[in-house]
């Protein structure tokens, strides 16, 4: 398994092709691809912090990977996309999953399960305004799991 940066349009593409309950995201910092032979078998997309009380400029959060099942694709971005966030000088690293997800992957690649969050309707449900861009399937009503890997410096606590 060899480590490519992908555009960000590679790696919406894959993710709309084979995630199993995400879209892509609508935007991103960088984008990293894992190839098996010249194949793209997997991506991660990073970006800022949806939440914005975690929006300090300080940290990255892994929005969405995804890959089409090779063992150890998944630990590979995660760990590949959490060196390049520390050499970009980032001091934290999030990411989220749903909450019957193991997170094998997350804590091989050294992040620290944080807290549980409640499950909870979609960020657009309150938005007339944006109603026409809801994900009519969505992931409202699912809980969801807090991930987080530290490099030190002086991060605030999880909100």
């Amino acid at each position: 398994m060899q480590i490519r940066p992908v555009t960000f349009r590679q790696a919406c593409a894959f993710v709309l092709a084979l995630h199993r309950h995400n879209k892509p995201p609508r935007g991103h910092k960088f984008s990293i691809g894992v190839e098996v032979d010249g194949v793209l078998v997997g991506v991660a997309m990073v970006g800022r912090p949806v939440a914005r009380a975690f929006d300090d400029g300080l940290t990255a959060e892994i929005n969405r990977t995804c890959t089409d099942g090779h063992r150890n694709a998944n630990s590979k971005l995660y760990g590949a996309s959490i060196r390049a966030c520390k050499a970009m000088g980032y001091q934290r690293v999030i990411t989220y999953t749903q909450a019957d997800e193991c997170g094998a992957s997350l804590r091989g690649a050294g992040f620290v399960r944080i807290k549980d969050l409640v499950p909870r309707l979609s960020w657009a449900d309150s938005s007339v305004k944006l109603k026409g861009i809801r994900d009519p399937i969505g992931n409202g009503g699912v809980g969801r799991t807090l991930w987080e890997v530290s490099f030190g410096g002086n991060t605030s606590p999880s909100p």
